[in-house]
């Protein structure tokens, strides 16, 4: 079957070619310094459960908070925008009694990106995408969650699928450019992604480009799966993603080595957004906007980044430090690998001729 190919990707490569684009910040500390009630996350909606901290549902309740967090970003310089989607799953959101609500929320928070992001672009011409997010759930396939059962498994494989499909035909029936599967913890959850990305894709008779960026869990450079980074790119290879990378994890310090091993071997975009350091003991970021802004700028310098953007607690000034602190210099190039069978266990395997 032959897809309709996606503007958005062909726009987006252009960009690129010209510039280091950048990507929004956080959003879960930037709504926490609404102060919002319980009651301002429940709306009217009445729903069963406590909804405090359901950030998704805002889009629905509140969407003035994430309209604003948008703006903000934008006016920093960020070409990007993600939806505040990370939980609207209905894995996720069965925690808040919120599974029947996924499409709307999923709908909602696209169009409210959307529209920000067109209103920035009338002004000065500059396209802006929207990258429709998509968190790793709180489950997941590749490992147990009952140490005496290492077979169990509280999910499979199908039902991901789904759960991630209803997204994602929500995400773009919204306006979403991209579909970015964000912060992978489980390299399998990520590949449920991707098949729900592909299947979505034939349904609709064109091309859902994808975003990709896998989470660390400790400094040996492993998400929780055991995969490497060099590991995880030959597992997701074939995805043949828009971009790659890291998010979240540590501070940039922490992710430097990453980054380059990254960027010495996939032959598409590098994105990297990571935390504003660690979290002190009260859990806060204290990293400031230079600070953040001068590490990721020896990425840039390197020419090891593409994308450069903020996870926990980035702020709009981080975003608006790093923009500035890249625009001189020129984007990556992407790397040219021998053609060679790559394969990936924990550890990368390549077979030599």
């Amino acid at each position: 079957m032959t897809l309709l190919p996606s503007a958005a990707r062909t726009a987006f490569l252009e960009q690129a070619a010209k510039r280091i684009l950048i990507t929004d910040g956080a959003f879960g500390t930037e709504i926490q310094n609404f102060r919002l009630s319980e009651a301002d996350y429940a709306g009217t909606l009445g729903l069963a459960k406590d909804q405090k901290g359901n950030n998704d549902i805002l889009a629905l309740t509140a969407p003035q908070v994430p309209e604003s967090i948008h703006r903000a970003y934008f006016e920093a310089g960020a070409d990007i925008a993600e939806t505040n989607t990370f939980s609207a799953n209905r894995i996720s959101q069965a925690d808040y009694a919120a599974e029947h609500l996924v499409r709307e929320i999923n709908v909602e928070s696209a169009r409210l990106a959307r529209r920000v992001a067109d209103e920035f672009t009338a002004k000065d011409g500059r396209p802006r995408f929207v990258a429709g997010a998509i968190g790793p759930t709180n489950k997941t396939l590749s490992l147990s969650p009952d140490v005496n059962d290492p077979g169990f498994r509280e999910i499979d494989w199908d039902h991901l699928v789904d759960v991630y499909a209803e997204q994602v035909h929500a995400l773009v029936e919204g306006g979403a450019d991209f579909i970015l599967i964000e912060t992978v913890f489980d390299t399998l959850n990520a590949k449920a992604g991707v098949m729900s990305v592909r299947q979505v894709e034939k349904e609709l008779g064109r091309e859902i480009p994808i975003m990709m960026s896998m989470t660390l869990t400790d400094l040996s450079g492993r998400n929780l799966s055991g995969h490497t980074v060099e590991a995880f790119w030959y597992a997701i290879r074939h995805a043949k993603p828009l971009t790659i990378g890291l998010n979240c994890s540590f501070g940039a310090t922490q992710l430097r080595p990453h980054v380059k091993a990254l960027s010495e071997i996939a032959d598409t975009l590098i994105m990297v957004y990571p935390n504003a350091g660690l979290p002190n003991e009260l859990g806060e970021y204290d990293e400031m906007p230079q600070t953040t802004a001068g590490l990721v700028k020896e990425w840039a310098t390197q020419g090891q980044v593409n994308v450069l953007g903020g996870c926990c607690g980035s702020t709009p000034a981080h975003i608006a430090a790093m923009a500035q602190a890249v625009q001189a210099l020129p984007p990556r190039k992407m790397a040219v690998p021998a053609t060679v069978t790559r394969l990936a266990g924990l550890e990368p395997f390549v077979m030599a001729a």
